[in-house]
């Protein structure tokens, strides 16, 4: 293997799934423990407005990965059919991953955890080293991977499980003159919320919840808000996956500093979507409800950059920032080529990473889609729109945070609706590959099972 000349940086990529931006200590949750995504928050910098570009797990994935939107890859639900065997789908074949461009610069890329892209058995896209969940999750206990492409049952919690592999490819790579990319997809917080460490299970049991309201049902809530509202063990169990999964993120950064790669590596935190335990009266992310849904707590995520010496300590970025910035500022970070050429509709972040105060867009917007509901989210409105009959939602944040008016329909707000409505068909119009538009993306079962054509 060459070696490389040049000062390179490493990345460590930590990914959670369903985790609410409300579910560590450092975003303002006294009740829940997170001391080691605290301290790597204060080692770095936090966003507070970070959105995912779909809230549900395969979609958001695919963006990360991509730059790309759903209307783009094509991935527009959780992937329910192909992850393994004869009848495998690779959703994103045809694509290109900013792991492919690192592998295409010398990177030795890894990945520890959920891929849930399809074809779950085989290593794409840049990676070489691949230890993954056959599906993208369950059980805790005894979870299905694929190891050296063989699908297997591991015996252990799979938090654990994940950490473990990783840190064997910290320390594989360690003394190798060779950059890598080390992404770490844990399962947690995910459901289910049994079957985690009893010890930090009861350590919640006087734990008030204060920081998830059991609200009234929401008139949308799927079944699994009638199984898990009011549930105290519920609560316990998604507290608990957190902070075994905290304990565990502890375990990595101090493997990378024991190894003296800390500041040689950017550190990433962040989450595929985000989540609601009984916020807004539902449980679960946006297909918690029925129409799929926009909320606050379903499309904001927790996200954290860390690089001694690089990145500026204990600072907090208010700017809206979307998951389709990823790629442009991973790659800008590294100084490597961004391709431009596919349509990416985010750009980079690394002059606010770095402390250079700017306004980050000429218009500071973002916007989501999950199938044929769109969101555009300016720092004072909200706006969805639901192909193609509806219901729409309007509301203004800065008067309703919380978004409990919908001022939608309201004549004294048809100008505002009727230009956020143009704005964000316009903005769509850009980007969208005809026969991947998320408008083609009827409901119609829970989970994508094919892949959409070209």
């Amino acid at each position: 293997m060459a070696e490389f000349s040049k000062d390179y940086t490493n990345i460590l990529f930590i990914l959670t799934d369903d985790q609410g931006v409300w579910a560590a200590g450092c975003y303002g949750n006294e009740e829940i423990r997170t001391p080691n995504i605290d301290s790597l928050a204060a080692s770095g910098t936090r966003m507070e407005n970070f959105f995912c570009a779909t809230p549900v797990c395969s979609p958001s994935r695919a963006t990360l990965l991509t730059g790309r939107l759903p209307s783009q890859h094509g991935i527009h639900d959780w992937i329910m059919e192909g992850n393994v065997g004869p009848g495998s789908i690779r959703y994103l074949e045809g694509e290109i991953a900013y792991t492919d461009i690192l592998a295409r610069h010398g990177y030795i890329c890894g990945l520890s955890g959920k891929w849930h892209l399809g074809d779950s058995q085989i290593p794409q896209h840049g990676f070489t080293d691949w230890y993954v969940h056959q599906t993208g999750g369950g059980d805790y206990n005894q979870p299905p991977m694929v190891r050296e492409g063989q699908c297997v049952v591991e015996n252990g919690y799979v938090t654990t499980l994940i950490t473990e592999e990783a840190m064997r490819f910290l320390q594989d790579y360690a003394g190798r003159k060779v950059p890598f990319y080390l992404a770490v997809h844990f399962t947690a917080p995910h459901s289910p919320w049994t079957g985690h460490p009893e010890e930090i299970v009861r350590s919640y049991d006087r734990c008030p919840f204060k920081s998830c309201p059991q609200e009234p049902r929401h008139p949308w809530a799927i079944s699994l808000t009638d199984q898990c509202l009011g549930n105290r063990e519920m609560l316990q169990g998604y507290f608990a996956a957190v902070t075994a999964m905290d304990q565990q993120v502890g375990r990595l950064l101090s493997l990378l500093t024991d190894l003296g790669l800390r500041e040689k590596t950017l550190v990433i935190f962040m989450s595929d979507n985000g989540f609601s335990c009984g916020h807004h009266g539902f449980w679960g992310k946006g297909n918690g409800t029925i129409p799929w849904n926009m909320y606050e707590n379903s499309v904001k995520v927790p996200a954290i950059f860390s690089q001694p010496g690089k990145i500026p300590q204990g600072r907090v970025l208010r700017q809206l920032l979307s998951a389709y910035d990823v790629m442009p500022t991973l790659l800008d970070w590294l100084e490597l080529p961004v391709p431009y050429e596919r349509s990416l509709p985010g750009r980079s972040f690394r002059s606010l990473l770095v402390g250079e105060e700017e306004r980050f867009r000429e218009e500071v917007v973002v916007y989501d889609e999950y199938g044929p509901v769109r969101m555009l989210r300016t720092e004072e409105w909200k706006y969805v729109h639901r192909h193609p009959w509806g219901p729409h939602e309007l509301y203004h944040l800065i008067d309703d945070p919380d978004e409990r008016k919908n001022l939608s329909g309201q004549s004294r707000f048809k100008d505002i609706e009727r230009k956020l409505r143009q704005q964000l068909e316009e903005w769509f119009q850009q980007y969208v590959v005809p026969a991947r538009d998320g408008r083609r993306y009827i409901q119609v079962q829970p989970g994508q099972v094919r892949k959409m054509s070209e």
